[in-house]
């Protein structure tokens, strides 16, 4: 009869697993994968804050012209398309002014642009 503890060892011999090596591998694989997923998705939402944009731009073009069809003058401002109606509120992500330029300094965005 063989002691239990031979029959431990043997049974530790014949049990197979992953080296360190196969692990670290593995690792690394699933790292670059979630790399790519994080640039796609930033990727993605970038696009659709360009084509909200772009539709934003349009609608305000359409109002521009909706006003200039009634009243035969273009407005000053955003504000005077919303306060006839023509639009429901300022877009929100727009360069709304420019500072004056001088001979040493360039103009100055006042707002936020859209990307």
């Amino acid at each position: 009869m063989r002691r239990i503890s031979d029959r431990l060892t043997e049974a530790r011999r014949d049990q197979r697993g992953f080296t360190l090596i196969e692990l670290l591998i593995v690792i690394v694989i699933l790292g670059v994968l979630a790399g790519i997923v994080v640039f796609s998705v930033r990727g993605i939402n970038n696009n659709s804050k360009t084509a909200a944009c772009k539709t934003e731009y349009r609608t305000v073009n359409t109002a521009i012209e909706a006003y200039y069809a009634s009243k035969t003058t273009y407005p000053g401002t955003l504000q005077a398309l919303v306060d006839a109606g023509f639009l429901h509120d300022t877009p929100s992500d727009w360069v709304t002014g420019l500072s004056a330029a001088t001979a040493t300094e360039p103009a100055k965005a006042t707002g936020t642009a859209c990307p």
